[in-house]
Order: structure tokens, then sequence, then C-alpha cells
């Protein structure tokens, strides 16, 4: 039967809201969201006021992975608009910049994924395969040269960026200044991104009027310049196409439809975003995790082509790149005992239910050869599942063949993480290896 309790608070000491629950060891999350994993009831999250947004109603926290999944199944019911990425409701002005495919519900939806998705096709990741080869193994070579430093800038960010950019036809010249944006726009939450400190729930000290207008306005010139920059190429290619991806999407039709200007800048930022930070943190947390793990190293160096994929999957659901996103209801609906009503907003902790005990053999234990392996790294089940997987896969995969064949014992310090609680990203790594033979390195 399902409950009518009042919304219970999350504990003063186990608040996922407060921005500060992220700046604690990953030991220390993992317990936290056990234990409110174990609670019978579901736990509400509250947001403060800060100045210039609207007030938020707060959000139930999913942090199961049978609630993740049925919620990510049914978007009839939890539905990703009017947002899906932020706790809390931006500004209507920054929707043009911000508000893609990723925030809406079918029909709207079903019609943008049909023309995109043609992007993400076998014959279109096949077309890509031997370019992302060739540019790990000259990454690679550049790390070799530079004898090791931050390997978030030299390695991690540069393949699915610089892949992301060409398959779009961005010139190399963008592609620094893509990766400076996509940083900020993920990184809002992150004082050194956007020059405020912010600080969500569990009583913490309330954003001031000039910090919220700086973060606002920072995040805002990055979605601009990205939209600048995708109006820019949409006009170009649907002038002059060429063969990029770009040129496809601006000049697709399908049954009758097309992609608007608007629409196709929207798309263009999901894509530049979802394709260089989710790749990229994933990368960074696996030359860390095998660093930790260097047991599940020797397992996959004995057997990489067999081990791999495991070990992607795996990489994926420990690291948990997008910690979280938003559904609201839009009626009522009774799940595991409880009744959501209409209105209101959940938000579906991705990390806690890839660690979920229920589902997961010893969750908190790294091991690239379990299976089954049923994760929501990529997303839950349904019409939102990432669009990009197969690429990502792709992308993870290339790299760690290209490192540990040239560099088998490249290790990984201790990281710079980025203070949020929706990207579990390192903004700095640092590695070291032990220098490889002249022969192996190609010439600059």
């Amino acid at each position: 039967m399902a409950t009518e309790n009042p919304p219970q608070p999350a504990p003063t000491d186990i608040d996922p809201s407060d921005l500060r629950f992220w700046a604690r060891p990953l030991d220390e999350r993992a317990r936290a969201f056990a234990e409110l994993r174990a609670r019978p009831e579901p736990v509400f999250l509250t947001l403060p006021k800060l100045p210039f947004l609207p007030q938020s109603p707060g959000s139930w926290a999913l942090v199961r992975h049978a609630d993740v999944t049925e919620a990510s199944r049914h978007p009839e019911i939890f539905s990703s608009e009017p947002s899906a990425t932020s706790p809390a409701d931006m500004p209507r002005w920054m929707d043009k910049y911000f508000n893609s495919m990723i925030d809406m519900d079918d029909p709207r939806h079903a019609k943008i994924r049909r023309i995109v998705s043609r992007a993400f096709s076998p014959k279109m990741l096949a077309k890509a395969e031997d370019d992302i080869a060739r540019r790990a193994a000259r990454i690679v070579d550049e790390l070799i040269r530079a004898g090791g430093g931050d390997f978030v800038s030299q390695a991690a960010a540069r393949l699915p960026v610089e892949v992301i950019c060409d398959m779009l036809g961005i010139p190399a010249r963008h592609h620094r200044r893509v990766v400076e944006l996509t940083n900020i726009i993920v990184g809002y939450s992150d004082p050194e991104y956007v020059g405020a400190t912010v600080e969500y729930g569990g009583g913490g000290p309330k954003m001031g009027r000039l910090p919220t207008l700086r973060m606002l306005g920072t995040v805002a010139s990055a979605g601009w310049r990205l939209h600048r920059l995708a109006a820019q190429l949409g006009r170009e290619r649907r002038s002059a196409p060429t063969g990029d991806l770009t040129s496809a999407l601006v000049n697709a039709n399908v049954d009758g439809e097309r992609l608007s200007p608007r629409e196709f800048a929207a798309f263009f930022l999901l894509l530049v975003v979802a394709g260089n930070e989710t790749t990229r943190n994933a990368i960074a947390h696996g030359l860390r995790l095998f660093t930790e793990h260097p047991d599940q190293r020797e397992l996959l160096l004995a057997d990489f082509d067999g081990r791999i994929a495991g070990a992607v999957e795996e990489i994926v659901r420990f690291s948990s790149p997008v910690i979280f996103m938003r559904r609201n209801l839009t009626r009522d609906h009774e799940m595991n005992g409880h009744t959501y009503r209409k209105g209101e907003r959940v938000t579906l902790f991705y990390w806690s239910a890839n660690r979920d005990e229920a589902v997961f053999t010893d969750p908190d234990r790294f091991d690239i050869t379990r299976s089954p392996n049923p994760h929501v790294g990529f997303g839950g089940p349904g019409p939102h599942f990432c669009l990009g997987a197969n690429l990502a896969r792709r992308e993870i995969t290339v790299m760690f063949r290209e490192l540990f064949d040239r560099l088998p014992d490249i290790t990984a310090g201790e990281p710079d993480r980025l203070m949020s609680g929706f990207i579990n990203g390192y903004k700095r790594l640092p590695c070291s290896f032990t220098p490889p033979t002249a022969s192996s390195v190609r010439p600059g």
C-alpha cells in the first residue's frame, strides 16, 4: 500500500542537494547512499532560494536501481520537461541556449532523435573508427614526448573533443575553445570556472546577488558562444554541404521533418558537451581505477581483446560520470510503496543506482569481469538512453588499447576533482610512466 507520509528531508549529514556532500571522499559518498537506499521511505531534497532564480520546490531522491530504471522506462509519467539537467529552474531566457532534446518529451523528442540518430548509426561509427585510432596514437605520441603531466588535458579530454569536433566539421583552431566553454557549462558550480561560490542546501550560506549573476552570466556567455559557432557552421553547410555531420543534420529531411536553426544549435551544444565531458571523465577515471587496482590492470593486459568490453562497462558503472538527471511527474504514480504526486520532481541518482547491492554483488569493488552489469551509466532504459554510448565505448576502448600497448606501466596520481553534484569529473590528473624506447614514438 502506498504511503501518504509528508516529505522526509535528507539527514543533515547525508544531503546530496548540498554541494559540500560531493566534495566528500568517494567511500564516504558510497556509504551515505547505501544508508539512503536502506531507508524505507525516499528522502526529499530542498534547495535554498537563489537570487534571480525561481524558488525550487525540491525533489524526491531516487537512489535504488529499480526506481531509477522504472522512472526511465516511463517518460509519459516521469517527464523531461521543462528540464532534465538542472536541479533548479533556470531563467526562461537561458532556454534558447540549453533547452535541447534531453529536456524534451515525445513527440518533439522523437522528431529530433529520428533525425540525429543517423549520425550514430553503425555506418557512421565505422567511418570514424580509423580516425579515432589515428588520433589516439598521435595523442599518446605527444604525451610521451611531454614525459607525462596532466592526463586530463593531454589525453583524456583531447580524444573525445577532437573526434566530435571533427565529426561536426569544427576547425581544429576552435578545439581548445570548445573544451574551455564546455568546462564552464558543466562546471557551473565550480568557482574555478565561473568565478563564484555556489552553496546548495544543507544550511550552507546562500549565494549572493552578485555571485549568482556572475555565475549565470558566465554560463550563458559560454552557451551563446557555442550557439554562435553552430549558427556559423550551419549557414556554411546549408549553402555548401560537405561530408561532415553538420551538413547531414542541417540538410536532413526525414519524413518531411527538418531541424530548425534553433534545434540544430541546441543539439550541437548538447553534442559537444556530452560528447566531450562524459567520455573524457570515463577515460580519466579509468586510468585512476587501474592505478588503484593493479590486479585488474594485469587481468586486462592478459587478454585485452577478450576483456576490454567488460572493462569499459565497469569503468562507466563505477565512475558514473553523469551523477543524476531530473524528471517531473505528469500524474500521480505509486512506486516502491510510495505515491509520487503530479507536479512533484524526482532526481534519478545514477551514481547510487550503480552501487545498489540489490543488483550488483559487492558493488564497491571494481571488477572488469563483472557479469551481468546492468549499469545506468549511460542513462536508464528508455527513449533518453545515451545516443552516443557506442561512440563513447569505442573511444574508451581505443584510448586504453593505445595507452597500455605503449605505456603498460602508466599510473595516475591524486586527482583534482570537479566541484559538482552533476558531473563526477576530474579537472586535472597527474600521470607518470617509464619512457618507452625512441623507436616507439612517431616523429613530431
